[in-house]
């Protein structure tokens, strides 16, 4: 078709009347030569002639017609696992084609009143197939191009992490299947945190792990399944004593007279975490709910391991002290306490020694107890939440207890084995619960890539330990705003250079700002997303953080009907008036998208900021793969959904 400067494809096909014309004028050079008073040999080369015209003018006019079909309704687009393009150095999205100017074009052409007639559905096509329109939304966003092609991102890209928007069921959850699909058969460590508790999604995992032969890399951690979850010490591995506190201070509100009871908090915690290394034992949350109702045990058992290094003779020295004691002239709040601790902790004050962690334990002993109750009254509940039930079994493991062979994991084990990690969270029973234990496994994470960064994965065991080996870890986050916290934002800044990837799904971008409680924040966070996938959102907001990065000038050359009309007076000439009537074609300036446009994807369609901000427009495959080969572990927890 040639080239006109201006593009109009909702119109007639115009093109078949002149191919019909073609048609028959080729047939009657061939069989009535009479009709055309020439010999056979050139009619017949006429013929021809006239047939590839013909040919040429039909395959025009179905180009229009094609479009306009496309752009009411596009085929229902299906893949089995198999079938997805796996590439050594190329992540698969879907199919779809490179977003232009001239795309913007045809879409404004497609929302024109006079064009509303090519974009309605025969009520005969509706009956002949149910599916059409069934995903909602204008399809006529991805019927602007007719061709597509397998759309893909550098794997090089992902390390500047992907950020996904989304409302609710309009396919976030298969596009994370497909990603998780590829990063599994590549061999890549895979870690999938799902708060709600997707039964397709763990299906998903595990099929695919199956599928790729990696069946035994695949852990479970579900708190909504105990019996059968794997089990992690969300405190128990830290580079820093100080992050134990963090990881529990941090899920505890800090804005107002909060932030006073939460650095309270964080340092009473503190304290138990270092006496408790200090001890030799793995920190976890039953201990610190334990030691914060009780701080006497902890004082006493680090006192009975300490003081014998300093003074053999220590519990002599103590005796004395205690038979010294004049309870008449002791504070009230120490009058109900033991008075052998009140000795040792005197004790302590008068020797010449200096212990950090027995100072620590000493202030917290000699905290008047109404006032500490009031200072901890935040901090109790959340521990009491984390340590009920068999929920505390999964996140406080017993490593003396042989019997339970539930597996227990760490961050740098899973790594380091290149295993496949799900994580449901059961966050419709109780988000509290949820958001603090995702929050403090991403903390987790983060201190685990700051120390693959510094010694690499294999961190000074392997026989070549000067030269740093990373494995790429492929991190998805479902309903990430929920799960999110400080740290979120050093592991975004960071842990690319240790082969971290971060792959974030949520619905609205004011849930991430509700979460971290300050859109500067938020900022933060958002900046860090190098990668931008956005599908169907219902938040104008939300919709500007792809809008914003795109052309908000793009030329639109249109028609332009003019018409004018002059009249003549003159006496004599016998021209009343004369009349002009042209077509201009002019520019006019628009947005590349709007986020009305955004607003009006169909299900499992999304637009892509890819590769230093190349628009994309893809569809996400729908899966094929028949998932009944599972194992019967698996399938018995599924069933409990």
């Amino acid at each position: 078709m040639a080239k006109y400067p201006v593009e109009n494809l909702l119109r007639p096909p115009v093109e078949w009347c002149s191919s019909f014309v073609s048609v028959v004028t080729a047939i009657l050079f061939f069989i009535n030569l009479k009709f055309f008073y020439i010999s056979s040999s050139p009619a017949h080369y006429l013929g021809v002639g006239f047939l590839i015209f013909s040919l040429v003018r039909f395959m025009q006019g179905y180009k229009i017609k094609h479009y306009q079909c496309y752009l009411i309704h596009q085929p229902k687009y299906e893949i089995c696992s198999d079938n997805i393009p796996v590439v050594d150095k190329k992540l698969f999205l879907g199919k779809g084609f490179r977003w232009k100017n001239i795309h913007t074009q045809r879409l404004y052409y497609a929302q024109q009143p006079s064009t509303e007639k090519y974009l309605k559905l025969k009520v005969s096509d509706l009956l002949e197939n149910e599916n059409i329109n069934s995903l909602g939304g204008n399809p006529a966003l991805h019927g602007v191009e007719p061709i597509e092609k397998n759309v893909f991102m550098n794997l090089s890209e992902r390390v500047g992490h992907t950020l996904v928007l989304g409302t609710t069921r309009v396919g976030k959850t298969r596009l994370l299947e497909l990603l998780v699909t590829q990063d599994i058969h590549r061999g890549e460590v895979v870690i999938v945190f799902d708060p709600k508790g997707d039964t397709n999604l763990l299906r998903r995992i595990v099929f695919e792990a199956k599928s790729s032969g990696r069946e035994n890399d695949v852990v479970i951690f579900h708190l909504g399944f105990p019996e059968v979850s794997a089990r992690y010490n969300l405190i128990g591995s830290f580079a820093r004593i100080t992050e134990v506190a963090n990881r529990l201070a941090n899920q505890l509100p800090s804005s107002g007279e909060s932030a006073a009871f939460k650095e309270f908090g964080w340092r009473f915690v503190n304290i138990i975490a270092k006496a408790l290394v200090a001890l030799g034992r793995k920190p976890d949350y039953q201990q610190i709910q334990r030691y914060i109702l009780n701080i006497d045990d902890l004082l006493l058992d680090y006192c009975c391991t300490k003081l014998p290094q300093i003074n053999p003779d220590w519990r002599s020295a103590v005796k004395a002290v205690e038979e010294a004691i004049d309870e008449k002239h002791l504070p009230f709040h120490l009058k109900t306490r033991s008075r052998h601790l009140i000795a040792i902790v005197n004790y302590i004050e008068q020797s010449a020694f200096y212990d950090s962690v027995a100072e620590g334990l000493c202030s917290a002993f000699n905290y008047d107890k109404t006032y500490f109750d009031k200072i901890t009254a935040s901090l109790l509940p959340l521990v009491e939440k984390l340590t009920t039930g068999r929920v505390a079994e999964l996140i406080s493991p017993n490593y003396a207890d042989l019997d339970d062979k539930r597996p227990i994991f760490d961050w740098l084990q899973i790594i380091r084995g290149k295993k496949i990690v799900y994580v449901g969270l059961d966050a419709l029973s109780d988000a509290t619960v949820a958001a603090a234990v995702g929050n403090s496994m991403f903390a987790d994470l983060c201190s685990v890539s700051g120390q693959l960064y510094k010694y690499g994965v294999n961190g000074g065991f392997s026989e070549n330990s000067k030269k740093k080996e990373f494995h790429l870890v492929c991190v998805h986050s479902d309903e990430f705003n929920e799960l999110i916290g400080d740290e979120f934002v050093p592991l975004l800044n960071k842990s690319g250079g240790a082969g971290i990837q971060v792959t974030a799904y949520t619905q609205t971008w004011s849930d991430v700002e509700a979460r971290l409680g300050s859109k500067a924040k938020a900022g933060q966070v958002g900046g860090n997303f190098n990668t931008l996938i956005c599908m169907r959102v219902l938040e104008e907001a939300t919709a500007q953080i792809l809008t914003h990065k795109l052309p908000q000038r793009v030329n639109v050359p249109i028609l332009q009907a003019a018409s004018s009309v002059n009249d003549h007076t003159e006496i004599g000439n016998e021209t009343d008036f004369t009349s002009h009537n042209e077509d201009r074609v002019i520019n006019i300036e628009m947005p590349m998208l709007t986020a009305g446009d955004l607003i009006q994807l169909p299900k499992g369609q999304a637009f892509c900021l890819l590769d230093g901000g190349q628009l994309w427009k893809i569809r996400i495959p729908l899966s094929k793969d028949n998932m009944d080969n599972i194992p019967d572990s698996v399938d018995k927890l599924v069933a409990f959904y």
